[in-house]
């Protein structure tokens, strides 16, 4: 039997292949491969595929996943921690765009409705493509990225009553007040189901489902939450990405999240990859051609107008300047929520073809570009604050770093900066306190500069990338400055500028990987602790105690690895130290084995009796029976029936041993 659909999935998977190949040799983004190879098999390209529908189908999918894992990769807790983002940040930014977007489309002639209707559209941003890119980059957990975040939960949710409003704006509905009404009470109705499952109902299903150990049933487990929510949200009236998204939520509450989302993201990986090339499909190549030049000035025009929009939104919620380019740098493109928007838009009259056509060309140019305007946000921003005035344009880190009490001149004198209250802020924080050293904790993240006056730490809201931070909170005089937030770029730029301004505190950075030492180390930081190195050192002495090592040369290997680890470390370092036979790992292990036999030579008679010692070749140093434990064992003392054994010997040894005392 043919199956219609599966050549179209060959034609897609087998382009894809190709195109993305070529791209990586280009070093070009994977995204913009797949929106190439839609064009190009699209019903506008070659005509290579003719389930368009079907591919569209697969599409959603894809993005059904996309928000079903970030759901699991936040919390309740979370989300209610950026909930002021979400609504003055998202309000903001839609709000802006769509008042912008009326005036200039009402200015050249366009009936109010449609000027609105154009307004809902180019508010939307795209949750596939910045989602995505910021988790590649490991910048989620920055300020931006949870600004970018925040947005985007915002235009989620506001793109149902935008679907709602729309046949009014046609004139098509008379009621619409009423379906919003009924609306909200769904919505309300759907959270706290939301909240109840994810406290209750989701923890014990999966503890239950995850104790039969089988892989299989945890998966389908795990999607049939995702499927179902995103069905039930959609049935009510809400869009099956909001639903997907609370799913991920319900799930995230459990300690398997973690594993739920392993397991998930290939799934999500071959579907998000048919969502981008279902977009490249619909452009009209033809139609781009002969309008080319109108079309590159309007997705000129609309990402230099949003990306400002995105930055002013960012501002209003106080953060610093750099962090607000950034984040306009992220959210400029028009999203895939817009598509969907827009078919109701064609189907209501508010769309003519011609318009939908420009819509199509304009929207595909901004998400094309998005991968490459990120990837280089970070420069891109420094580049516009050196350009643009920079002593009119420091006024704004001038708001962002007043506090509620501003630290004492006279305290600031050798003192401990840090900067960036994650985990190790917080624990440097703590300890720093524990010593009565003098310090000052520095964040520009509202949330957890708030949490740190809650502990009790002296704290400055402000970005360390700008010289006016750092000489308000006198990096000048301070003795220690410990670089510690997760966003590579701006710890970078935060040594550039501690350097700039002085050469005598000592700077102590905090970096992901081994590899980005040598570039801190380059910029002016003194020491460079890698989170990947010092999990190794964790691992492998856990690994040594296991094996009995004796203490004392565990510490002393640690203290070597230590030492030549971080100098090899260095640009100039040349030394490597060989740690061959530095010591010898005994070929022995420790388990507890249940007796379960209790007819032989062993059970029932002394250890002298059995002298399980010589016969066996194994030790036996506790016996746990009942609810004692036994650990003066002596030549009388006996092995009993369901005794638990505490022996340490040979694997082999151990093996035939339990061979008796079990069968």
């Amino acid at each position: 039997m043919e199956i219609p659909i599966l050549s179209d999935i060959v034609v897609i998977l087998s382009l894809s292949v190709g195109v993305i190949f070529l791209f990586q040799k280009l070093r070009l983004p994977a995204i913009l491969g797949f929106l190439i190879t839609g064009i190009i098999a699209g019903p506008n390209g070659l005509k290579l595929i003719h389930g368009v529908h079907e591919v569209e189908m697969l599409a959603e999918i894809g993005v059904i996943l996309l928000l079903f894992i970030i759901g699991m990769e936040f919390s309740l807790k979370t989300i209610s921690a950026i909930q002021r983002i979400v609504l003055i940040g998202g309000f903001a930014q839609v709000g802006l765009t769509i008042g912008l977007t009326f005036f200039a489309a009402y200015s050249l002639g366009f009936p109010w409705n449609q000027a609105m209707f154009m307004g809902f559209l180019m508010s939307l941003s795209s949750t596939a493509i910045v989602l995505t890119l910021l988790q590649a980059q490991g910048a989620v957990s920055t300020p931006h990225g949870k600004i970018a975040l925040a947005v985007l939960i915002f235009q989620d949710i506001i793109v149902v009553p935008m679907m709602l409003f729309t046949p009014l704006m046609a004139g098509q509905s008379e009621d619409i007040w009423g379906s919003l009404l009924a609306l909200l009470l769904k919505a309300v109705l759907v959270v706290g189901l939301v909240i109840i499952s994810a406290r209750y109902l989701a923890p014990r299903l999966l503890d239950e489902v995850a104790r039969t150990q089988n892989r299989e049933l945890f998966l389908l487990s795990v999607l049939v939450i995702c499927f179902a929510v995103a069905w039930g949200t959609s049935s009510i009236g809400l869009s099956l990405a909001l639903g997907a998204f609370l799913a991920g939520l319900v799930i995230s509450e459990s300690e398997y999240s973690h594993q739920a989302t392993a397991l998930v993201i290939p799934f999500r990986e071959i579907f998000t990859s048919f969502f981008f090339v279902s977009i490249g499909m619909l452009l009209d190549l033809k139609f781009f051609a002969q309008h080319a030049g109108v079309i590159l000035l309007l997705a000129l025009a609309v990402m230099l107008a949003k990306g400002v929009i995105a930055a002013v939104a960012a501002l209003i919620l106080r953060f610093p300047l750099r962090t607000a380019l950034i984040t306009g740098l992220s959210l400029f493109q028009i999203g895939e929520f817009a598509f969907i928007l827009s078919v109701t838009g064609l189907q209501s009259g508010l769309l003519t073809d011609s318009v939908y056509q420009y819509f199509l060309a304009v929207s595909i140019l901004s998400m094309a570009v998005t991968p490459f305007i990120m990837n280089a946000s970070g420069p891109l921003a420094d580049w516009l604050l050196r350009r643009s005035a920079p002593e009119r344009l420091q006024v704004f880190d001038r708001l962002s770093a007043q506090t509620d009490e501003e630290p004492p001149e006279e305290s600031l004198r050798d003192h401990v900066i840090i900067i960036g209250y994650g985990v190790t802020g917080r624990h440097v924080a703590e300890a720093a306190r524990s010593a009565h050293i003098p310090y000052l904790v520095l964040d520009l993240d509202p949330e957890r500069v708030a949490r740190a006056r809650r502990d009790g730490h002296p704290t400055v809201f402000g970005d360390a990338t700008q010289e006016f931070v750092l000489l308000h909170v006198h990096v000048y005089s301070a003795r220690v400055a410990v670089v510690a937030i997760s966003d590579p770029p701006a710890a970078r730029l935060i040594v550039s500028r501690i350097r700039s301004i002085c050469h005598t505190v000592y700077v102590i950075m905090r970096t992901r990987m081994v590899r980005e030492a040598d570039e801190f180390y380059r910029l002016g930081a003194n020491e460079v602790v890698p989170e990947e190195f010092e999990t190794s050192i964790e691992v492998f002495t856990r690994l040594l105690n296991r094996y009995f090592v004796p203490q004392d040369d565990i510490d002393n290997f640690v203290r070597g690895i230590r030492s030549e680890g971080y100098k090899m470390m260095r640009p100039d370092s040349k030394e490597v130290r060989d740690f061959t036979g530095f010591l010898s790992i005994p070929d022995v292990n420790v388990t507890c084995l249940r007796v379960q036999h209790g007819e032989n030579e062993v059970v029932g008679h002394s250890i002298a009796q059995s002298n399980i010692r010589t016969r066996f070749g194994v030790n036996l140093i506790g016996i746990m029976r009942d609810e004692s434990f036994i650990t003066n064992i002596q030549p009388e003392t006996e092995i009993m029936q369901d005794d638990v054994l505490y022996l340490v010997g040979r694997p082999d040894d151990i093996a035939e041993f339990n061979k008796l005392i079990k069968y």
